[in-house]
C-alpha cells in the first residue's frame, strides 16, 4: 500500500512488558520526530509506561500522542519479547523475539502470534544482502561488558569499587569513570572477538589507555604496565590435523578444528569473552582445563553468555541486581566471588539495559535509517521479508517453515 498524509503508516511504540523491566526504547523522542519530519506518510504514538528510562513526558513535550491502546497502529515496535496475552491481532511487530532458534521458553509466544495473524519481523533477522546483521545492541554489551569486568577485578581483590553501569549518568560518565581506576602493573587481559561486542569491549580497555599487544607478545614476553591482547577466531582454533587456519571452513566445518585457548587462559588474569560461538564450534575451555595446574584465569566477564558451553565456567545467567558469581573448577560448583581457589563470573545477559538512554539513542539510529524507510516505502531487497518470521494470513514465512514443530509445542 502506498502510505500519504491523508493515509499514514501508523505506527506505535510499545511498552517494555517482560519482568524484570526493560527501560530501553526502541526510537527516541527527537527521533520520532526527525521520522515524521521525513516522512510526512507516517504517524507515530507511544504506548504509556512506568518504567522506561526516557519518560512519557519527554514525549509529550515534543508533541507525539501518548495512547494506552495501540489498536489503531498498523506497525507495532518493541525491544524485547511481548507478553503473548497483550499481542494484538492483525498487526506487524518488530522486537526481539527469541524463537528463531528455537527457544523453549519462548514456543508460546510464537504460536500466539500464528494464532493473532501477527506478522513478525525478528531484529535479530534483519540482514543486508551480504549477510551482516543491520541492527543490535552488540557494541552496549560490549561497553557494558568490559566495564563489568574491571568492576568485577576491583570486586574479587578488594583493590577498589566503582559503581554498577547502571548507576552511571550515561556512557560518558561510565567511561570516566573506568577511566579513573587504577589496575595493577602486571594485570594481563585477554579479549575475544571482533564484532560489534568486541568492538564495544575495546572501547573500554582503550579509553583506560591499557596497551594492546599482539597474541604472540602476550604469551611470550613481560610487561610493566597493565596489557590486554584481542584475540581473532584463528588465534585460538587450530585445524586438528595441523593444516593452515581458514576462516570459511572453520564456518562450514567446525569439527575439523580444536581449542588453542589454554596458553592464554594459564597467562591471562582477567578474561572478557565478547566471541560468537556457534554450535558445533570448539568450547575455549572445558571444566577440566580449569583443573589445570597453569590455569590462571582469576575474573571471567562473559558477555556472551552461552549456558553450560564454551567458556565452562559460565553456568547460569546472572542479573543487573546481582551481576557476580563464583565458580569453583574443583568442585564444579558455585563459590563466593572473592574464593581464592575460584573464578569470579560476570554473566549478566542483558547488558545493554545497563545504558538504557545512551543504547536506546544507539538502536534508534540504526532502526531510523536501515529499517523504518522500509516500512514506509517499501522494501525493494526483500530485507523486511527475509526476517519475517510469520505472515499476516497467520501462517509461517517460508525460510521459516522450520518452526511449525516448534510453535505447536507451545499451543
Amino acid at each position: 500500500m502506498a502510505y500519504t498524509s491523508e493515509t499514514p503508516l501508523r505506527l506505535g511504540i510499545l511498552r517494555e512488558g517482560k519482568t524484570p523491566p526493560d527501560q530501553r526504547v526502541p526510537l527516541t523522542p527527537d527521533q520520532c520526530v526527525l521520522l515524521q519530519e521525513r516522512f510526512p506518510e507516517l504517524d507515530i504514538a507511544v504506548q504509556p509506561s512506568p518504567v522506561r528510562r526516557i519518560r512519557d513526558a519527554e514525549y509529550a513535550s515534543v508533541g507525539l500522542k501518548i495512547q494506552e491502546d495501540l489498536s489503531d497502529r498498523d506497525v507495532l515496535i518493541g525491544v524485547k519479547e511481548v507478553n503473548a496475552e497483550e499481542l494484538i491481532a492483525d498487526k506487524t511487530y518488530l522486537f526481539f523475539s527469541h524463537t528463531h532458534k528455537l527457544q523453549p521458553y519462548n514456543a508460546n509466544l510464537l504460536a500466539e502470534i500464528l494464532k493473532k495473524r501477527i506478522r513478525l519481523i525478528d531484529y535479530e533477522l534483519l540482514k543486508r544482502p551480504s549477510g551482516r546483521r543491520i541492527i543490535g545492541f552488540g557494541r552496549w554489551a560490549g561497553l557494558v561488558g568490559a566495564y563489568n569486568g574491571i568492576r568485577a577485578w576491583g570486586e574479587r581483590t578488594g583493590s577498589f569499587a566503582i559503581p554498577r553501569a547502571i548507576d552511571c549518568l550515561d556512557l560518558k560518565d561510565m567511561l570516566s569513570t573506568a577511566k579513573g581506576v587504577e589496575l595493577p602493573n602486571d594485570l594481563r587481559i585477554v579479549l575475544t572477538g571482533h564484532g560489534r561486542v568486541g568492538q564495544g569491549a575495546k572501547e573500554v580497555l582503550d579509553k583506560m589507555n591499557i596497551r594492546s599487544v599482539h597474541p604472540d607478545d602476550f604469551l611470550r614476553m613481560e610487561f610493566p604496565e597493565p596489557v590486554y591482547t584481542h584475540l581473532d577466531v584463528g588465534d585460538y582454533n587450530r585445524r586438528k590435523d595441523g593444516a593452515a587456519f581458514d576462516m570459511a571452513e572453520f564456518i562450514a566445518e567446525p569439527m575439523l578444528f580444536e581449542s588453542t585457548f589454554m596458553p592464554f587462559a594459564q597467562r591471562g588474569d582477567l578474561f572478557i569473552a565478547g566471541h560468537f560461538w556457534a554450535e558445533g564450534s570448539p568450547f575455549l575451555f572445558t571444566r577440566k582445563d580449569m583443573r589445570h595446574d597453569d590455569w590462571n584465569l582469576q575474573v571471567v566477564a562473559d558477555i556472551s553468555c552461552d549456558i553450560d558451553g564454551p567458556v565452562a565456567c559460565t553456568v547460569r545467567p546472572s542479573s543487573i541486581a546481582d551481576p557476580l558469581y563464583g565458580y569453583h573448577p574443583g568442585k564444579e560448583e558455585e563459590c563466593g566471588i572473592s574464593d581464592t581457589d575460584g573464578i569470579t563470573v560476570m554473566a549478566v545477559d542483558n547488558l545493554p539495559c545497563e545504558l538504557p538512554r545512551d543504547a536506546s539513542d544507539g538502536f534508534g539510529q540504526e532502526l531510523m535509517e536501515h529499517v523504518v524507510p522500509l516500512l514506509v516505502l517499501g522494501d525493494a531487497d526483500g530485507i523486511l521479508y527475509g526476517a519475517s518470521e510469520t505472515t499476516l494470513e497467520g501462517e509461517l514465512n517460508e525460510p521459516f517453515l522450520y518452526l511449525a514443530d516448534y510453535a505447536e509445542q507451545g499451543e
